[in-house]
């Protein structure tokens, strides 16, 4: 008993001097840029919870005009009532967008384009991660349709208004998930014959990398900058859908002992919203990355990402199957 006494004491005092350096670690890089968005206009989508409210609180503080653009009004009121009590800036307002619904999108740039004099920073931020196979309001895979052509067609839409503020920039919010997965299945884009949650998360992440590397080589010369992102690990509403199917799978009980063991291993080796948010904060306003555009980043510098990743020819073919697949293109 002694000796387990002993060995546990050990543990814990271990544990307790690595802390510190791993959290340190883990955390990862931080925006050290003071540049002022007086001025400035900047989109969030998804911005009422998690590292996208991060994000606009950022902003904000920033002196920028920020829209939270977010499927629940209710969610989104609050957050910006926060905002602005958090930050003095009375300029940050709600505007409906549910990206599941092409007629939002839309009604919501349309509602953009005819009151914003200026657009400067479009942040596709908003997702769904690991839910079942649901279908959007215009039948699209769920994860796909938000993630990727919800965003591609709300992006499109702006484009006109991005480039007449530039210097200008469109941020998307991928995952370093992008990297396990081979690439897109052109011949079951939209997950009818062989669907995966999981599979079907990490596709609609790479079709972000692609979409914003596609984005970048169609705005050269244009003053407005693309590029992509993986915020980190961090444990946020999004995991959701994957809560519930342990819950599915293991029962009531043991699910929340589970999700509580995630939740402490990504206490530790993951990042909180707040640092989660920084390098979102970092494409979006800082100097030294004012002219660079088609990376994708990861801890505020750029990273490679996967060969998928970087696949152009695919970059242009989705390109041109999302068009078609919103309507931009028959």
């Amino acid at each position: 008993m002694a000796r387990l006494a002993r060995l546990g004491a050990t543990l814990v005092l271990a544990a307790a001097v690595l802390y510190v350096p791993v959290r340190r670690w883990a955390a990862g890089g931080a925006c050290e840029s003071q540049a002022r968005m007086d001025g400035k206009t900047v989109i969030i989508t998804g911005a009422n919870t998690g590292i996208g409210k991060v994000t606009a609180r950022d902003m904000a503080e920033r002196g920028a005009r920020v829209i939270l653009a977010c499927r629940s009004l209710e969610k989104a009121e609050e957050a910006a009532k926060e905002i602005r009590s958090h930050s003095g800036n009375k300029n940050v307002v709600v505007q409906k967008l549910d990206l599941a619904s092409l007629a939002s999108v839309r009604q919501f740039a349309k509602a953009v384009n005819d009151a914003e004099p200026r657009l400067d920073v479009l942040i596709n931020n908003a997702g769904v991660m690991s839910c079942p196979r649901w279908e959007t309001e215009d039948g699209f895979e769920m994860q796909f349709g938000v993630n990727h052509l919800g965003h591609f067609l709300l992006t499109n839409l702006l484009l006109d208004k991005i480039k007449k503020s530039a210097p200008s920039r469109v941020v998307t919010v991928s995952s370093l998930a992008h990297a396990f997965t081979n690439g897109i299945d052109f011949d079951d884009i939209n997950y009818e014959k062989d669907h995966s949650p999981e599979e079907s998360y990490r596709r609609s992440k790479l079709a972000n990398v692609l979409f914003s590397r596609e984005l970048a080589r169609r705005l050269e010369g244009t003053g407005v900058t693309s590029n992509s992102l993986h915020p980190g690990v961090i444990y946020t509403e999004l995991v959701r859908h994957r809560q519930e199917r342990i819950r599915g799978v293991v029962g009531e009980q043991l699910s929340r002992v589970a999700n509580k063991i995630i939740e402490g291993f990504v206490g530790i080796f993951g990042k909180t919203c707040e640092e989660g948010a920084q390098t979102t904060i970092c494409c979006a306003v800082a100097e030294e990355w004012e002219n660079t555009t088609g990376l994708y980043f990861s801890d505020c510098v750029p990273k490679e990402t996967s060969a998928a990743g970087m696949d152009d020819e695919a970059a242009a073919r989705l390109w041109d199957v999302s068009e078609k697949m919103v309507g931009l293109k028959s």
